[in-house]
């Protein structure tokens, strides 16, 4: 049994790390989360009662609360996953990006530095800060090739940028200060609880309310799933049997157009919740019972559709758009034995399936937090 300090636990990848620690092992968990808009505490509900949990609701900013966190829970581990995470908005708004994901990084660093050569020896010897992090530091791939744990750095957006600058920083301390650090990049995720500004859960709920469904470009970027709980289970295996210091890319093997991946999701829904339906609106619980009012009279009508696809529309491209990731998780397979147990396939219909069913977790967020709107023009 360890005491795993989680930060950005709250979060989309956090939450599911979390609920599998406490679900499938005997560790104790401390959450550290900020609770910005991407933070949800509806996403531990399953856990949040469970002795071997807690929870501090802090920034990784603020050295002072790091500190009472660090001394009063006392860590044989930390996995770090707070961060501002979507493209879009650093393009909007970079400074964020870089306050959190930078500075914010170099901050946990230094209090974790600290109290870890406080450490008695043994315990010293077996404590470890785990890094987690993007393909997207990598850059952008052409047709063919893959990202590998030997790929320079290549960023291009103000997200992967400051993602790359956190990754070389925890390079820095271990070969600076010998702290004993885990760094994995990771392709895209997807799942149950992901915030709906990123495109999969984006298109799901876009089309349960009939709006259109954005297609950057013409819809060619391909980009590489993982689902998220496949995701977590890796994150798992290095902190037990990684090797410090080393560096291990996590990919899925599921590369998509993100055009199919709005077709696959398109066809999926046309099959469990199709949408000729003799209701004001199409959005229904699998016991056919409304979960959101008609659109008020002073709204644009849903549209009337024959298939999601028909929502299909496609916008001017986000700036900067890379065109392809693709990992090569070759030394994660070898070394540590880890497959993904979820396809392409498996997982987004899993995906669908559990917003169909849980309008109770993503209903407020679309009605208080993010409702679906366009970022990252400028």
């Amino acid at each position: 049994m360890q005491r795993i300090m989680v930060t950005g636990g709250a979060g989309f990848i956090g939450s599911a790390l979390v609920r599998q620690l406490i679900r499938e092992s005997e560790h104790e968990v401390l959450v550290l989360d900020a609770l910005t808009y991407a933070g949800n505490l509806a996403s531990l509900r399953d856990v949040d009662a469970h002795a071997r949990y807690r929870f501090a609701q802090a920034d990784i900013c603020d050295r002072p609360a790091l500190e009472r966190a660090f001394a009063s829970f006392r860590p044989d581990a930390v996995m770090h996953l707070a961060a501002e995470s979507h493209v879009d908005r650093s393009i909007d708004g970079p400074s964020a990006f870089i306050q959190t994901n930078v500075v914010g990084t170099a901050t946990l660093l230094e209090v974790a530095t600290a109290y870890w050569r406080g450490l008695d020896a043994t315990v010293r010897d077996a404590f470890r800060f785990q890094h987690i992090s993007t393909d997207e530091v990598y850059g952008s791939l052409g047709p063919t090739g893959l990202f590998t744990e030997h790929t320079p750095y290549d960023p291009r957006s103000p997200y992967s940028a400051s993602k790359a600058a956190s990754d070389h920083l925890v390079r820095a301390w271990h070969h600076t200060y010998g702290l004993p650090v885990l760094i994995t990049n990771c392709s895209n995720n997807y799942g149950p609880y992901h915030f709906p500004e990123k495109l999969i859960p984006l298109v799901i709920l876009n089309a349960l309310d009939r709006r259109p469904l954005p297609v950057y470009g013409t819809g060619d970027n391909v980009r590489d799933w993982l689902y998220v709980e496949d995701h977590a289970r890796a994150l798992r295996l290095v902190l037990q049997r990684g090797r410090p210091g080393e560096t291990y890319n996590v990919g899925g093997n599921n590369e998509r157009t993100n055009l199919q991946v709005v077709e696959t999701i398109c066809d999926i829904l046309d099959n469990l919740h199709p949408c000729a339906e003799e209701h004001d609106t199409c959005l229904l619980r699998r016991d056919r019972q409304p979960v959101r009012q008609p659109a008020a009279s002073n709204q644009q009508p849903a549209k009337a559709i024959q298939s999601y696809k028909d929502l299909i529309t496609f916008v001017p491209d986000r700036p900067g758009h890379d065109r392809r990731y693709a990992i090569d998780a070759a030394k994660l397979r070898g070394e540590l034995g880890w497959a993904p147990q979820e396809t392409f396939e498996t997982g987004i219909r899993k995906t669908v399936q559990w917003y169909l069913d849980n309008a109770w977790w993503w209903q407020p967020i679309r009605d208080k937090k993010y409702a679906g709107q366009r970022l990252g023009r400028t």
